[in-house]
């Protein structure tokens, strides 16, 4: 088997010009699809994350009537479930802000003392909303990494002040902490779409708007508690409030889910269509070989005639098809998970490598050179002899 193996890297080595060429299209197919793959597996984990941290890893309780209550009452109902590892009251609101004497749309969201253990916010400067804040009703706020770059040319605004509208009620407010959410991958993509989020404390929110109802509760429990969870919490709120049919529980692990299964369908698709390539640089390698074949039917003949046998023949032709082929893939891998590499840098992503694709591709390379290069060995070793030794 070396034997042979040797014997193929001879005869690539030797029709030099050729190979590369062959080994040249079977990388950029391998690339493609690499690329195609990799892409869906690091957006599918970057989007997890995001979708993580902006709250989309629990259950969020929300009323179908804005007069049906939903205040600190039921809050603290539903802290004392034994399964609720946290909940959070979030206000939200669409509206305005005055930076540095510049108006900005921004999304603002009333969050609690623990919101960080509900929506993912990790510290960078300053600290958190605290208990302080929500009972005195306190204008501050905290901003994200982006909003502080963007509008001060710096992290450290701890201290600074913008003017925010809310409810009717034009203020400003300090800034206490500078905070990152989740990966950044919806403001880094969308950022001209989506509004810059600001943080003040709910109750103050609250105070701004006259309103003493919250937009949504978000709890945290284990994933394998969701499903039950559901069914149990709107039976809390309708005996705490006497109210039937008016509280709804959205499993946002299941919308998670749902976004993941789009994106890997998205991907499928793209793949498929680089594996058109692989067909076409499939054929090349076929071709290739065919040429082979003809221009070594001497040899052939020679082979034949002092013994080598038919398997022996097609197990030559097929070791070099899957060389070239598999020398391609190698250089595709590389090439196309270098692009990732670089792209995550570039974007900010998190750069992983899986080596099941890794694996895949390597095992598809191998695949392509034996069933395209099946035909052609086929042929060489149907060769007579005898007409073969004529050959000139």
């Amino acid at each position: 088997m070396l034997e042979i193996i040797i014997k193929s890297f001879r005869n690539i080595v030797f029709n030099k010009s050729r190979s590369i060429l062959t080994v040249f299209g079977i990388s950029v197919g391998i690339g493609a699809v690499i690329i195609t793959l990799m892409t869906g597996d690091i957006g599918s984990s970057a989007l997890n994350e995001e979708i993580d941290g902006l709250g989309m890893g629990g259950l969020a309780i929300s009323t179908k009537k804005d007069s049906a209550p939903l205040t600190d009452k039921e809050l603290n109902s539903l802290k004392k479930l034994s399964y609720v590892r946290s909940a959070m009251p979030l206000v939200f609101d669409t509206t305005g802000a005055y930076i540095n004497g510049v108006y900005k749309n921004i999304f603002l969201w009333g969050i609690d003392r623990n919101a960080e253990g509900a929506i993912s916010l990790k510290l960078l400067h300053g600290r958190f909303i605290n208990k302080g804040d929500i009972a005195s009703k306190a204008r501050v706020c905290m901003v994200d990494m982006k909003f502080a770059e963007e509008y001060f040319g710096s992290e450290y605004v701890a201290g600074k002040k913008i003017i925010i509208n809310n409810g009717d009620i034009s203020a400003p407010y300090t800034i206490v902490g500078v905070i990152k959410t989740g990966s950044g991958l919806l403001q880094n993509f969308m950022g001209n779409v989506i509004p810059d989020f600001v943080y003040i404390p709910y109750s103050t929110m609250q105070s701004n708007t006259h309103n003493k109802n919250f937009s949504q509760i978000i709890l945290k429990t284990d994933e394998s508690q969701y499903d039950t969870a559901e069914n149990d919490i709107i039976k809390t709120m309708e005996r705490e409030t006497m109210q039937k049919e008016l509280y709804e529980v959205n499993n946002l692990a299941k919308q998670k889910d749902s976004l993941k299964k789009i994106l890997n369908i998205f991907s499928l698709i793209l793949s498929a269509v680089g594996s058109i390539s692989l067909i076409v640089a499939g054929l090349n390698i076929m071709n290739i070989m065919l040429v082979s074949v003809k221009e070594r039917t001497r040899e052939i003949g020679i082979k034949k005639s002092i013994g080598a046998t038919r398997t022996r023949i097609v197990a030559e032709f097929i070791s070099e098809a899957i060389m070239i082929s598999l020398i391609g893939g190698i250089i595709g891998i590389a090439g196309g998970t270098g692009i990732m590499l670089l792209a995550s840098l570039i974007m900010g992503l998190t750069f992983r490598i899986n080596l099941i694709i890794i694996m895949l591709m390597l095992a598809f390379s191998v695949i392509i050179g034996a069933v395209f290069g099946f035909y052609p060995a086929l042929r060489a070793a149907s060769l007579d002899p005898v007409e073969a030794l004529r050959y000139n």
